[in-house]
């Protein structure tokens, strides 16, 4: 966690020379991020180094987000050929931390969590492209091209694939809405300690169904979500937003659809990336899946699944595969 080597220039052209650059962390990408202390102030560094990272899509969904009143970090700098952006800083309090240690604040923070995509899905789309069957497609496929192989199962793809399209097909007409596609505890922040929420890791915004990111707060990969709370927060949504029995179809569907990417990815990590820790969630994301597949709407996919992926195999992938 070293600074790239133009950071303290960069931040001497932004106004924060005096700056002390402190390590502060890095993610599943190939971004890191540090914290510019001045007398006074503080900022967030990010480092997104081209090819690997484009910041221009963090950017341009911040100023987007801000102009509609949704709690964006500022963007103080940017150089874009270095992939250095300077960023408000909304402190360390995140939703997760602060909701596992005091579980009193867990209803009114979710709660505020699902009012914020009510707001959000007043809005017309972001101008960002469409989440559209085919990319729907090539996310439930790193489930087959990366969990099977590392567990030892060669499967039909073809098959995996007509299964989804059934599934899918209902969820595809549906005025689109702006799909964050990262929705969950880690991050959302509770800026300056406060109860007020500041969203972050959001350049993968598309334009989709309004399920997603309910799914992605309600089954979130990184902290157990209870079913009880679930199922009340999804009660909510549909309450204050109308939304019928289509919409508890569709979070379902996505649900199953979003978590089976996840499995993939977190293997890919593992495999391709050189990070072992991120196997070690899968349980929890198989928890979701399964629970998501129940439903009748998912039956070509659970079908598929028990046809092609034993209980047994259905796990933390480092560990099925004895590896």
């Amino acid at each position: 966690m070293n600074p790239p080597a133009a950071a303290s220039e960069f931040l001497a052209q932004a106004g924060w020379g005096d700056a002390t650059i402190l390590p502060l962390a890095g993610d599943a990408s190939f971004r890191r991020y540090f914290r510019a202390v001045a007398p006074g102030r503080t900022a967030i560094l990010m480092d997104a180094p081209p090819p690997h990272e484009d910041p221009r899509p963090f950017i341009a969904i911040a100023r987007w987000l801000r102009a509609r009143g949704f709690a964006a970090p500022e963007v103080f700098g940017e150089d874009l050929d270095r992939g250095l952006v300077l960023l408000q800083d909304f402190g360390d309090a995140r939703m997760r931390e602060t909701v596992d240690a005091a579980p009193e604040s867990e209803l009114r923070l979710y709660e505020a969590a699902v009012d914020l995509l009510i707001r959000l899905h007043e809005e017309d789309a972001a101008p960002v492209r469409p989440y559209d069957a085919p990319e729907y497609h090539r996310e439930a496929a790193l489930f087959t091209e990366w969990y099977l192989p590392a567990i030892g199962i060669d499967v039909d793809a073809d098959s995996y694939r007509a299964a989804w399209e059934q599934a899918l097909a209902p969820v595809l007409d549906t005025a689109p809405v702006t799909v964050l596609r990262d929705y969950h505890a880690e991050n959302i922040m509770l800026i300056d300690g406060s109860e007020a929420l500041g969203l972050l890791d959001f350049q993968d915004a598309l334009a989709g169904h309004p399920a997603y990111d309910l799914v992605s707060l309600l089954q979130d990969a990184r902290r157990d979500v209870h079913p009880s709370l679930e199922t009340a927060m999804l009660d909510r949504y549909c309450r204050v937003t109308g939304a019928g029995e289509a919409f508890r179809i569709a979070y379902h569907v996505l649900g199953a659809q979003r978590n089976a990417k996840i499995i993939g990815i977190f293997t890919r990590l593992w495999k391709r990336d050189g990070k072992p820790r991120y196997p070690a969630l899968c349980p929890r994301v198989w928890g979701y899946l399964e629970r998501d597949l129940a439903h009748p709407a998912l039956k070509p996919v659970a079908d598929w699944f028990d046809a092609n992926v034993p209980a047994a195999l259905r796990g933390d992938p480092m560990e099925v595969s004895g590896r």
